[in-house]
């Protein structure tokens, strides 16, 4: 540390010195030679400093009360203000002084700019009056007073943001530019950086504490700075010196024996500092101490969730994790072995990397993503919608009648009370066929006067027959209370989705990745986009943003458009897109096509890694078995998600069927599944190759046994009662189900709470994709060109029309010369490319501009 003391200027050689003692204990200043050539120069230089220290003052007080008023002066050039008369500054110190406290405290440090004041006056007082105005030194109190203008500015703009007071008025430019960068890059951070740089100040600078002294000796090899007592003893010594020039560079030191001092326990542990410079070596750098991170599972999963809970804390590697870098220190030579390139999939190396870094991480980018608590979702009264003892013991009734009535006996009957309807299992009497009982089905809903009777006959690993009523209040399944369910807090399934309620009133929780894509039909308005948000709501509450990513088709354009918050944490979208929602026909092509290109190219990762599915591939790369170098990276779980397929048949056709079809029959291993609703489940829409590909079917009430049998190759989903009544098919079982209600603002909030986190820089990236049109180029050459071509160009912009068959019908024309007639102008840029049964579109839109072109192709 530098010394506190006012160094003297040396008098010439061979010139006698005064001896002048040392400073005394009464703080006594030691008077400074000046030169005499310079003396009247400085005096002047002083006298300017105090009145600019006046004027500054003034000036500055004038702009905090009158500031406000001179802004539209002080924002023109100075020569500009110059010429206005009719325009006077309100600042005392009149055009100067508005100028100057406009650029100090305005544009600069703020109401910092005031420590200026005491520098400026300090300097001109002791220039003028050739003596210090304080015991101290000028030059460290110019150093401090300069560090706390700066850090004063930065201080007070932090809080001037977080208050949203006038930031140019109190903090300065200065402090306002610190404070954005800091809150851009640390957010509420910034202010631990400020206090930092403050006790770093104090520490070093004023040496209140012996933590300096410490680090200097421990990392830097010096000796620590001096006490007070330890600096009188060294100018007392150096005061003691013969006056003589001579004498004072040739002769030793002499001594004197130092007054007793009363000496300190730090002075035991101290150096007395001397002039000669000491070379500094650089400070011993230490390794980062990385912990290793063991999760609870491979996949991490079996998160527990809880209400209000914490982030999960973690052991945390450093942040820059140098997750592949080896430095071989074994005293093996691998310079022989040329064919050795680091390769990770060797056992030992493996065993290195695993022990320095642990098991990877991919929640480390996120690592204080909160999954959303369930106070987030809604409760609803449900009073009323129990099932009374009445009501069971009249259908019980109802339904003995009616089967007496047609000569069945009944030897026990059993009711299962569901959310929606109750299940009677009846054991019917010996000899009595079963398909007598299936064709009362029409006649026992008559006799109970409940709509959607459907008989169960036999029930699966029973032997009874299943009536299912339907209730009469119907009891309300709110997503808070599944998602709350113990069953659903410690599934470890790969993609645990929630889709409803049994009759036996328990969670029906199932795993998507195991299913592997899921096929959903209903009529309008019975619940097939409320069961939509379900299984995407149960995704978000069970899965972290690196785990999985969503690609949601959105042919109604408002639907899923609730989800575009949470675009970069759980979306996923071509590049160069506007929105991740996909909401236009052709680039939903263009998604499912990408999505083809990355399960190709995920095989062909899994191929090089030498695994057969994404679940075996993460785990070995979860344990730094895979080079990121090679390609290998660790694979999110991607969730397609098509809302309206009709509408996408309709449009394309075959373009959307082939891709879903490939999708379905190849992607599950590679982690992409498909989850596609319909609300017309005919042949045309639900063809044989898309529904070949999905044994896991699930369909809403539809208007007709057709449509039953098309979705589920069985009919009953018509007699379904509709508000989320469903039945799924998994293989060769057939459950009915109650979707729970979640509501649009319960999606909104949940989304909201996830948005407001930290995300990723963009959503997720799928593979570029071009169309034929944007991928191929048509051959075009000028000298080529049909000679028909320029009467053809000036009928279609006249028509504004890019159509053949007008080629063919106006110029009467076979199809196959219109056709090309149509390409060499689709090359030359005249009408725009093939757009299916759309007539194409004319880019030239006036006969004088097709003129000009027609021209620079001559």
């Amino acid at each position: 540390m530098s010394s506190n003391t006012f160094r003297k200027k040396q008098p010439p050689k061979n010139t006698p010195r005064t001896p002048s003692k040392g400073p005394s204990s009464s703080g006594t200043q030691v008077p400074i030679e000046f030169n005499v050539s310079t003396d009247s120069y400085l005096l002047a230089f002083g006298i300017f400093l105090l009145i600019l220290s006046v004027i500054l003052l003034v000036s500055f007080i004038s702009h905090l009360i009158v500031g406000d008023a001179d802004q539209d002066i002080v924002q023109r050039n100075f020569s500009a203000a110059l010429e206005q008369i009719d325009r006077k500054p309100r600042n005392m110190m009149g055009l100067m002084g508005a100028y100057l406290s406009h650029y100090f405290i305005f544009q600069w440090f703020g109401i910092a700019a005031f420590g200026w004041l005491p520098v400026i006056f300090w300097a001109g007082y002791r220039l003028v009056f050739k003596r210090d105005l304080l015991p101290q030194s000028l030059n460290r109190f110019t150093l401090a007073s300069i560090f706390y203008i700066f850090w004063t500015s930065i201080c007070i703009g932090y809080f001037a943001g977080l208050l949203e007071l006038n930031a140019g008025t109190f903090c300065g430019g200065i402090g306002y530019s610190v404070n954005k960068f800091l809150s851009h890059t640390l957010g509420s951070g910034g202010i631990l950086i400020i206090l930092l740089a403050l006790a770093a100040w104090v520490i070093f600078f004023h040496g209140y504490t012996d933590i300096d002294d410490w680090f200097l000796a421990k990392y830097f090899n010096r000796p620590p700075k001096e006490d007070i007592s330890t600096e009188r003893i060294r100018k007392a010594v150096q005061y003691d010196i013969e006056d003589n020039e001579t004498a004072f560079r040739e002769q030793p030191v002499k001594r004197q024996e130092p007054v007793p001092v009363p000496v300190t326990v730090n002075d035991l542990y101290k150096a007395p500092r001397y002039e000669e410079e000491i070379e500094v070596p650089k400070p011993f750098e230490e390794k980062p101490f990385v912990e290793k991170i063991v999760p609870t599972s491979v996949a991490n999963n079996g998160v527990k969730l809880e209400v209000d809970r914490p982030a999960p804390v973690r052991n945390e590697p450093v942040k820059s994790d140098p997750t592949f870098i080896i430095e071989d220190t074994t005293s093996n030579d691998t310079s022989d072995d040329e064919d050795y390139d680091g390769d990770l999939d060797d056992d030992d190396v493996n065993e290195k990397v695993l022990k320095d870094f642990g098991l990877y991480d991919p929640t480390l980018e996120l690592d204080n993503y909160q999954y959303p608590p369930v106070t987030l979702l809604s409760e609803y009264n449900n009073a009323g919608g129990k099932v009374t003892e009445e009501e069971l013991e009249a259908n019980k009734n109802k339904i003995v009648e009616t089967m007496r009535n047609f000569q069945i006996g009944i030897a026990s009957i059993k009711a299962t009370i569901g959310p929606t309807v109750t299940l009677y299992e009846i054991v019917p009497d010996a000899g009595i066929r079963i398909s007598k009982i299936k064709n009362l089905e029409d006649d026992i809903a008559l006799n109970l006067a409940a709509l959607g009777i459907r008989i169960i006959a036999p029930m699966p690993g029973k032997g009874t027959v299943g009536i299912e009523v339907p209730n009469k209040n119907r009891e309300m399944v709110t997503m808070k209370s599944v998602i709350s369910n113990e069953k659903f807090q410690k599934s470890n399934f790969e993609l645990p989705i929630i889709l409803g309620k049994t009759i036996s009133n328990e969670a029906f929780i199932t795993d998507l990745a195991k299913m592997p894509h899921l096929l959903m039909a209903g009529a309008t308005g019975q619940g097939k986009s409320v069961g939509l948000n379900v299984i995407l709501t149960s995704l978000l509450y069970k899965k972290h943003p690196s785990q999985i990513k969503f690609v949601l088709v959105d042919p109604k354009k408002v639907e899923l458009t609730l989800y575009n918050k949470i675009e970069r944490h759980f979306l996923a979208m071509l590049p160069n897109s506007e929105e991740a929602i996909i909401t236009d026909t052709k680039k939903v092509i263009y998604t499912l096509n990408s999505l083809c290109i990355e399960m190709d190219s995920r095989y062909n990762l899994l191929k090089d890694a030498g695994v057969r599915n994404i679940k075996e591939y993460n785990a070995k790369f979860i344990q730094r078995r895979l080079n990121p170098e090679k390609g290998h990276k660790y694979l999110p779980y991607i969730v397609l998600v098509i809302d309206e397929l009709a509408d996408l048949m309709m449009t394309a056709g075959k373009e959307v069927e082939q891709p879903i079809a490939r999708l379905a029959q190849l992607a599950r291993a590679i982690g992409i599944h498909l989850i596609v609703a319909t609300q017309r489940p005919s042949v045309n829409v639900i063809t044989g190759l898309i529904k070949a590909n999905f044994p896991a079917r699930l369909s809403f009430k539809v208007t007709s046994k057709i449509d039953s049998r098309t979705i589920l190759d069985t009919g009953g989903s018509e007699q379904l009662v509709g508000n989320g009544d469903m039945l799924l098919s998994m293989g060769s079982d057939m459950i009915r189900l109650q979707c729970p209600f979640v509501d649009t603002p319960e999606v909104e909030e949940i989304c909201e709470f996830i948005g407001s986190q930290r995300a990723y820089d963009s959503a997720y990236m799928l593979p570029e994709f071009y169309g034929e049109e944007e991928g191929e180029t048509l051959d075009f050459d000028p000298s080529e060109l049909d000679p028909m071509f320029e009467e053809a160009a000036r009928l279609l912009v006249t028509h504004q029309q890019g159509s053949t068959s007008l080629i063919q019908r106006k110029m009467k024309l076979g199809y196959n010369r219109a056709g090309r007639i149509i390409d060499q102008l689709e090359g030359a840029g005249i009408v725009g490319p093939f757009e299916g049964s759309k007539a194409r579109e004319v880019l030239v839109k006036d006969i004088t501009h097709l003129e000009e072109i027609l021209r620079n192709l001559r």
